[in-house]
């Protein structure tokens, strides 16, 4: 359905008057709104969805089942988006501190995952993904896992980049063509294509080394090769583990937000598509921004995003205020930029990349023979493995303990993602296909037969995954972005689309967006007058 389609025009809409409107009630708009209210502006939040949170959703599975485990209301809550935070930096553990989630703050199993591969007598080929390296690359392509994965063939021509010259002068850019050069077809082929496509949904040739790998070009210069710079990586990791969870799922992270929200007095209207973005015309400037009710989609309401429902029919909104933020995705941020001023109307043509349909299925199952994880705690993918349609697969109740302990005995929760760069997904599927469709995929993944039988409860979560920040060229297009909205004090951009992908990018970037406003509105807050 387009904008067009399903935004209904109001004849009259109501006009409010609000120090900030966030555009975006995603995470990045959610803080950079909690920022602004933390200082005392007012602030309205404008969200087309019926649900808050973005890619952060939670569903309840299992609820209509009379003896489902999980709580007195009966069924799970499962993440159906982000399940986990990066632990790059601190600035989503202390977002959740300061939320009062700090105690709810969990590791993962580290058993690790496999990968799903061509080849073996049933053309499906599955292996423990190797245990050291950065996206795939290793550091010893004659270690055991890594040669199971690659064979001698592709060990020994692996190892030639040991012996090649590092000859180019400044960085490599594209992580695909690096690997391709340096370490062969194999290593791309069977270990970096299946995480690249897994936890960025973009191939590896279209990825920038210094956003998937920051540090790898350095590294690789001190060290004389690709794979003794990512032995440096490696060493410099961060102990105890890449990622955390939240106790309850990371939809508890949205809740805590919403709730700040709502404390601090901040509005949240869903339901309202922004139409219109303009200058105001008044002695102090501000803007106007224009919003219509969006018409509900069709279906049974199983397909969840995150936040609370939407209890009544949004009206159309126009907000005047002295500060925007923009934090929705850019096919929606970038239309309402280039209609505001002639010097933005360029940003339109920088070709934005489009995001990827993603399809999510969740499945609630009856299944004893899972209690040993075959799998560790899921299977990465490689594209072109005959007979799985899926990218990944999650075994959900094996990588979070809290979650096996809420399913209880015998019960076990596993996701499939299906939705590659490029591809439909499973758009074209209706709901009960898509179900088949992964009780197939998984009973070949987790080595298991697993039939609807089994099947307590299975949820369906549609998205538009946002173009990945590690694409080649976005670096450029954020630059210009940036140039051109320089100097302008009373707007600001965030979001996943120039913040980075993850938790762990768009936090603090929505916090430093946040900043500039504030600090604009302390400037421009008039003098206590002398001895007051």
């Amino acid at each position: 359905m387009s904008a067009a389609d399903s935004a209904r025009p109001a004849p009259e809409r109501e006009r409010i008057d609000v120090d900030v409107v966030v555009v975006g009630g995603g995470v990045a708009g959610l803080v950079a709104a909690r920022q602004c209210l933390h200082v005392g502006l007012s602030v309205l939040v404008l969200e087309a969805r019926d649900e808050v949170g973005g890619v952060v959703g939670g569903a309840v599975i299992g609820a209509e089942e009379a003896d489902a485990p999980g709580g007195a209301a009966g069924g799970l809550r499962v993440d159906t988006g982000a399940e986990s935070f990066a632990t790059r930096n601190d600035s989503v553990q202390a977002l959740a501190t300061e939320l009062g989630l700090a105690d709810e703050i969990v590791a993962p199993n580290p058993a690790g995952a496999w990968l799903a591969l061509p080849g073996g007598d049933a053309g499906l080929k599955l292996l423990p993904m190797p245990k050291t390296g950065v996206l795939g690359i290793p550091a010893n392509p004659f270690a055991e896992d890594v040669r199971a994965v690659i064979g001698w063939s592709g060990a020994w021509r692996a190892y030639r980049d040991r012996l090649q010259p590092i000859l180019r002068i400044g960085r490599a850019h594209s992580l695909g063509q690096l690997v391709r050069s340096r370490m062969g077809d194999a290593v791309l082929e069977r270990l970096v294509t299946p995480i690249s496509a897994g936890v960025y949904s973009a191939d590896p040739d279209a990825l920038d080394v210094d956003r998937v790998a920051p540090g790898l070009n350095q590294a690789m210069t001190r060290a004389g090769s690709l794979q003794g710079g990512v032995a440096q990586l490696a060493a410099e990791r961060r102990a105890g583990g890449a990622v955390r969870g939240i106790r309850g799922g990371m939809r508890a992270l949205v809740d805590a937000l919403v709730a700040d929200l709502a404390y601090y007095a901040g509005e949240v209207r869903t339901g309202v598509r922004v139409t219109g973005l303009t200058a105001g015309d008044g002695a102090d400037g501000g803007w106007v921004v224009a919003a219509d009710a969006v018409a509900p989609e069709p279906g049974d309401g199983r397909v969840l995003v995150a936040g609370a429902d939407a209890t009544e029919e949004a009206a159309g909104v126009e907000a005047h205020a002295r500060y925007v933020v923009l934090a929705a995705p850019a096919e929606a941020s970038v239309p309402l930029l280039a209609g505001v001023r002639d010097e933005w109307a360029g940003l339109a043509d920088l070709d934005w990349p489009e995001g990827t349909a993603l399809d999510l299925v969740t499945l609630l199952l009856d299944a004893p023979e899972l209690d040993a994880a075959p799998r560790g705690t899921g299977v990465l993918v490689a594209p072109g493995t005959p007979g799985v349609a899926a990218k990944a697969l999650t075994h959900s109740t094996s990588k979070w303990s809290w979650l096996a302990d809420a399913a209880g005995p015998r019960r076990h929760v596993v996701r499939l993602s299906y939705g590659r760069a490029g591809s439909a997904g499973a758009a074209a599927l209706d709901d009960e296909a898509l179900t088949d469709l992964a009780l197939a995929d998984a009973s070949a993944l987790l080595g298991t037969t697993l039939t609807r039988a089994q099947l307590v409860d299975a949820v369906r979560t549609s998205w538009r995954d946002a173009p990945s920040h590690a694409l080649l060229g976005r670096e450029d297009r954020v630059a210009r972005l940036d140039a051109a909205l320089a100097g302008t004090t009373d707007l600001v951009v965030t979001g996943s689309w120039v913040a980075g992908t993850g938790l762990a990018s768009v936090v603090p970037h929505a916090i430093d967006a946040a900043a500039r406003i504030r600090r604009d509105a302390v400037d421009a807050a008039p003098e206590a007058p002398a001895g007051a």
